[in-house]
């Protein structure tokens, strides 16, 4: 039986940059259930409740504007980015309301000045607008939080994410993703090229916008999780067993990434996007060795009461043009290095309590309370998952209050 309350730990408020490095050996504590049956169950209604008219009017906000790909394609992918922008809102409030999360973000010497805290004390990212991303894969949550920090960019409305194809068939949901761009893999080469070279062919293309007579391209985030599938006791045997047969090395965090997907998609974009940006997602609470998935569900996060008691973020990034894309098992090899790195990091994270950073001196933090400039004077940013202000969800209805009051106008004017 595991004790029904939950420990957060709060944002550090030391005045000395040498309570930092305490704070960062103490060992992580187990996270533990918040919420009983009752308190689940309630939660479950209101959560869903709320969810699901924002996401009803998001799909109905799609509908709506669905001609504009038989007028004009770049108005179509604008519009669509906002109803995705909307979805980012929705994902970012469900985050901060039911489950308060702290974010440590660090980074190694390729994100300088990259990285800050705004002026509300949020995260806030200077990321180029395109580029692709690569993380190793903990919980089914990883996209949840890579998504707010597309927020944090301005980009919650261009990410595009790969995902395994039967999350398309998830009612109202599937349909929205599908609006989005998202690109689903069936884990079938024959299959999946097919359908990834139909969508990299669109977000290569160069499209007139309203403000510009030059052609550009559409901004992109495109998130990719080599691995294919998050960590747990099964992934993680089958990846072993893999690799021995490939005579690949065994990882001790996290399972063996797949090259073909991200070097297709590489080669197709290469020309078009100048950088690969790298996450290495840790969640404090999981003793070593143990296995994320074990306490981190869509259900314990956000209906129990047990969200990671902090999510650490180590980025860096590599620019595409020093990538072997010519030869696959050359790109192959790149990337099991670059795990194996990040491998290492997470091996610090879990005798430290934190990655190594070193982005001390080059984050802004003018308005950061105490505590936050304490961090960030040791290379990180702290800050929680959260919107710069609840009026942000209006935009979710814009759309539909104005067709209703046009619609409305139109009736009282021909009656």
């Amino acid at each position: 039986m595991e004790p029904a309350e939950v420990r957060q730990r709060k944002p550090p408020t030391a005045k000395d940059p040498g309570d930092l490095q305490k704070l960062s050996t103490k060992p992580p504590s187990e996270p533990r259930l918040k919420h009983g049956i009752p308190m689940q169950l309630l939660r479950s209604l209101l959560l869903m409740t709320w969810a699901d008219c924002c996401i009803m009017a998001i799909c109905v906000t799609q509908l709506i504007g669905a001609p504009l790909y038989l007028i004009n394609k770049y108005y179509y992918y604008s519009y669509m980015a906002y109803t995705k922008q909307c979805f980012g809102l929705v994902l970012s409030a469900v985050t901060q309301w039911s489950s308060p999360t702290l974010f440590r973000i660090s980074g190694d010497a390729s994100v300088r000045g990259q990285i800050h805290i705004s002026k509300d004390g949020l995260l806030e990212t200077r990321f180029p607008e395109r580029l692709v991303m690569i993380s190793n894969h903990q919980v089914y949550t990883d996209w949840v939080y890579l998504w707010w920090v597309a927020y944090t960019n301005q980009m919650h409305g261009r990410i595009f994410i790969i995902l395994k194809e039967s999350l398309k068939y998830i009612p109202i949901v599937g349909t929205g993703m599908m609006f989005y761009g998202f690109i689903f893999m069936a884990r079938k080469w024959t299959s999946d090229k097919p359908r990834l070279q139909h969508r990299l062919d669109k977000l290569k293309t160069l499209y007139t916008g309203s403000n510009s007579a030059r052609p550009q391209y559409d901004p992109m985030w495109l998130l990719i999780f080599p691995e294919g599938t998050n960590l747990s006791i099964n992934t993680k045997r089958r990846s072993d067993a893999w690799g021995l047969k490939q005579g690949l090395p065994s990882f001790n965090h996290m399972v063996l990434p797949r090259s073909t997907g991200l070097f297709f998609c590489l080669q197709q974009l290469r020309g078009t996007v100048d950088w690969v940006y790298d996450c290495t997602i840790a969640y404090e609470g999981p003793p070593k060795g143990s296995y994320p998935d074990k306490y981190f569900t869509l259900r314990s996060t956000y209906l129990q009461g047990r969200p990671p008691t902090s999510v650490n973020m180590h980025w860096r990034r590599f620019q595409v043009s020093n990538i072997p894309l010519d030869d696959q098992k050359e790109f192959e090899d790149w990337l099991t290095a670059r795990w194996a790195e990040k491998d290492q990091l997470m091996d610090q994270y879990f005798e430290t309590g934190r990655f190594p950073s070193e982005l001390a001196g080059s984050i802004k933090a003018d308005h950061a309370v105490d505590g936050q400039k304490v961090a960030a004077s040791a290379g990180y940013v702290e800050s929680y998952g959260r919107l710069h202000h609840w009026s942000e969800l209006g935009l979710i209805f814009v759309v539909l209050v104005s067709v209703a009051c046009f619609c409305k106008f139109v009736t009282s004017w021909l009656l």
